[in-house]
C-alpha cells in the first residue's frame, strides 16, 4: 500500500491494547484476533500488531492467526532482535516496521535511531526484501534520521507523531513544521511515508494536512472508543474523521 504523496490515506489499525486488556487478567479474553476482524469490518484497511520481546500483550498465536486469517495488508511492529527477526521471516506479514524497543517502556518511545544501528538495520531490511517483505523504519522527523534510513534500504518511514500529539497550542505549530520537513525530504529521496503514535480522533486531522502521509497506523484511541462503542464502529468513525480532513481539510 505504501506509495509517495497522493490523496489517499489508509488507516493500520492497532490492535495491540486489545491484547493488553487480555493480559491484566492472564486469561483468553478479549481475543485481538477477533478485534482485527471487527476492525476489518469497520473499514481498516490494515491491520497493525506488535511482537514486543517479552510478549507482554501480542503472543506468537496472536500473531501466526492473524497471519493466516486477515485479508487486509499485516503490518509487524518489531525490534531488531534476531528471534523476532527469525519469526517474521518465517510467517512474511506484508509489511515490518522497525521499531526501538526498551522493557521498561509503557508504549514505543521516540524512533528508532538508524544512524548508530546502520549496518544491522541494513542488514535486516535486506533480510526481508529478499523475502518480499516491505521495510519501514519508525523515526523521530528529522532530516539526517531521514537520509540514514534511505541509506538502510528503507522503502518507507513512518514518522513518530507523538511530540505533535502531547504539545500544547503553542508548540503544536512547531511540531508539524518538523514532520511537513521530514516528510518532504522523504519523498524527494522516494521514501513513502506514513506516521502514527499518539493520534487520536482530535488530533489526526492535523497530520493529514500537514503531510499526506500514505497509511497512518493508530491503537489506543481507536480501542479506548471501542470499549464504548465497538470496534466496527470505532474504526467507521475514525476513517469518516480521516475522509473528512482529506475532503474538506477539516
Amino acid at each position: 500500500m505504501a506509495g509517495k504523496g497522493t490523496d489517499v490515506c489508509f488507516l493500520g489499525v492497532n490492535v495491540d491494547h486489545v491484547a493488553t486488556l487480555r493480559q491484566a487478567r492472564r486469561t483468553y479474553e478479549p481475543d485481538p484476533v477477533w478485534a482485527a476482524v471487527e476492525a476489518q469490518l469497520g473499514g481498516a484497511d490494515l491491520i497493525t500488531i506488535h511482537l514486543r520481546e517479552d510478549r507482554r500483550h501480542i503472543c506468537d498465536r496472536d500473531l501466526r492467526l492473524m497471519a493466516r486469517t486477515v485479508s487486509v495488508p499485516l503490518n509487524l511492529e518489531m525490534s531488531l532482535n534476531e528471534g523476532i527477526v527469525r519469526i517474521a521471516l518465517e510467517l512474511k506479514p506484508a509489511m515490518v516496521t522497525l521499531v526501538p524497543e526498551r522493557r521498561e517502556e509503557i508504549t514505543t518511545e521516540g524512533g528508532l535511531d538508524v544512524q548508530s544501528r546502520l549496518e544491522h538495520i541494513r542488514d535486516v531490511a535486506g533480510r526481508f526484501r529478499e523475502k518480499g517483505v516491505k521495510v519501514s523504519l519508525f523515526i523521530d522527523p528529522h532530516i539526517d534520521q531521514v537520509d540514514a534510513s534511505c541509506e538502510a534500504g528503507a522503502e518507507i518511514v513512518e514518522l513518530h507523531t507523538g511530540s505533535y500529539a502531547t504539545a500544547g497550542s503553542e508548540r503544536e505549530i512547531g511540531e508539524l513544521e518538523k514532520l511537513t520537513r521530514a516528510a518532504a525530504h522523504a519523498r524527494e529521496a522516494e521514501l513513502a511515508v506514513n506516521a502514527g503514535h499518539g493520534l487520536t480522533y482530535n488530533n489526526v486531522g492535523g497530520v493529514i494536512r500537514a503531510i499526506m502521509p500514505r497509511e497512518l497506523h493508530i491503537g489506543h484511541s481507536i480501542v479506548s472508543r471501542s470499549v464504548f462503542l465497538g470496534m466496527k464502529v470505532a474504526v467507521k468513525e475514525m476513517k469518516e474523521v480521516i475522509n473528512r480532513a482529506l475532503v474538506f481539510g477539516v
